[in-house]
């Protein structure tokens, strides 16, 4: 049978490309797939990737079916406003993916509502250093169908476990430049603790989770960003992570 294999991040790198046709027997699992590819990924990024079938994380022993689209993931980088009205968008009822500038206020007017006592933004900003080196600017990738799939449960996790009306949750994507804001997100709510909590789980939730990655370009050359280690509850190759980051 044969499936699609997809690389993101310092993936796409080592392997050269961005996709894989690879044939493997009926019946086979992910853990066939990370043996075609061991020899070609270095062991200690091997152990903290992640998987998933059709877009849903998965477990190392998943069954596959022919015309499966297959990820292997790195740890993770990473309303109706201007940013949201970009032709090149994705979108789902509580978060998008845009490559166009975020308007942090034009979506901070449109989700207020006289009923709100609070409205807490958090914006991702790109800064012009990392470990004392000077960054230039940075360039974000994501496995966009899962990412916005992600980001949605995420938005409907908060509205059910945090006392809060409504959240939106955006993410650019291509090139940003110094000061420009990478992901914005608004939680509006009765009370300030609710939208306090609701906003700081929601952001790093999303940095350990979302397949969203970021490249860093300096003077000297380009790196990728060291991930977030995903959390346990997220399958790795040995069934569990260790919460290192991977090396790049």
């Amino acid at each position: 049978m044969q499936i699609r294999v997809l690389f993101f991040g310092i993936l796409k790198d080592i392997a050269g490309r961005g996709s894989d046709s690879l044939s493997l027997p009926e019946n086979a699992t992910l853990a066939d797939v990370l043996l075609h590819y061991e020899r070609a990924i270095p062991r200690e990024l091997m152990s903290c990737l992640a998987m998933s079938v059709n877009q849903e994380y998965a477990r190392p022993d998943a069954r596959l079916r022919p015309g499966d689209e297959v990820a292997l993931l790195p740890p993770v980088s990473g309303g109706s406003a201007e940013g949201l009205r970009d032709a090149e968008k994705r979108r789902s009822p509580h978060a998008a993916i845009v490559r166009g500038t975020i308007d942090t206020a034009l979506l901070l007017g449109a989700i207020k509502r006289p009923e709100d006592g609070a409205a807490v933004v958090f914006e991702g900003i790109v800064r012009n250093h990392t470990r004392g080196r000077h960054t230039l600017y940075l360039e974000y990738e994501a496995y966009e169908e899962m990412a916005l799939k992600q980001m949605e449960e995420l938005a409907q996790r908060a509205l059910t476990e945090f006392k809060i009306r409504d959240v939106v949750i955006v993410h650019r994507l291509g090139r940003l430049e110094i000061g420009e804001t990478s992901v914005l997100i608004v939680v509006a709510s009765a009370h300030r603790a609710a939208a306090f909590d609701a906003c700081r789980w929601l952001i790093d939730t999303l940095k350990r989770t979302v397949p969203i990655w970021k490249k860093e370009y300096f003077e000297d050359g380009a790196v990728w960003a060291d991930g977030e280690p995903f959390p346990d509850e997220i399958p790795s190759p040995q069934g569990t992570h260790s919460g290192q980051r991977a090396s790049k």
